[in-house]
């Protein structure tokens, strides 16, 4: 009788295996699995603004907003500046979202920020980096410290790169504008950038405070989701 029973046993076992396998007839489709989907345009600039809060005595340039801040800067180097600017005001605030490639913590500099400073007049700001656009990391700007350069801030030295002028801007060695290197503030990686008029510099027209041409990544990687 047992030997009788494990027979059974194994005929029924044989069977629902033949089901299962979905031999000689339909089987389950696996669930797809999560894929990683990267940006496929290499763009180091800037893609949208995610806001803009302009400060007293800006107006400057929002004609052409939001594009006028988007893409490539467009420098005239040190001895005239850009009008292809966006004029923040005092302490006026603009948020950049990076959609195509993310900053990254890299050998030397990792971002540019281009304001249009030139023949040693600088109009200051305050650079802040973040991943997820809550929670934010503040670069060290010393805006009170003019025979020091301005340590730390943007809006300090003149931009040299343009679409006409063949100077790579993400090169800071030729391209010129104020660089921040992500080690500064123990940050891996960021998707944001946060520029904010310090409020020590000239105002009175729409043209006051901080100009903003462009950022552009220096070391950075594609962005990617999970689909």
């Amino acid at each position: 009788m047992k030997t009788h029973d494990m027979v059974a046993r194994w005929s029924v076992w044989l069977v629902l295996s033949v089901h299962a396998s979905g031999c000689g007839g339909p089987s389950e489709e696996e669930p797809q699995r999560p894929q990683a989907v990267c940006a496929s345009e290499n763009d180091p600039f800037a893609d949208k603004v995610v806001s803009f809060k302009p400060g007293e005595d800006a107006g400057f340039g929002q004609d052409g907003y939001p594009d006028i801040v988007l893409g490539p800067p467009v420098g005239f180097g040190s001895g005239m500046g850009s009008l292809d600017v966006l004029s923040l005001g005092n302490r006026g605030e603009i948020v950049l979202e990076l959609k195509d490639i993310g900053v990254v913590d890299g050998p030397g500099v990792d971002l540019l920020v281009f304001e249009n400073a030139f023949g040693g007049f600088a109009e200051t700001g305050t650079i802040s980096v973040s991943e997820d656009g809550q929670t934010w990391h503040e670069f060290p700007c010393d805006a009170a410290n003019r025979a020091g350069g301005y340590p730390g801030c943007a809006g300090v030295k003149p931009v040299f790169s343009s679409p006409d002028s063949g100077l790579s801007p993400t090169d800071p060695s030729v391209a010129g504008g104020d660089g921040f290197d992500l080690a500064t503030l123990g940050v891996a990686r960021a998707r944001f950038v946060r520029i904010r008029d310090t409020g020590t510099n000239s105002y009175g027209f729409t043209s006051g405070g901080f100009d903003l041409d462009a950022v552009a990544v220096v070391n950075g990687s594609p962005l990617c989701e999970w689909k």
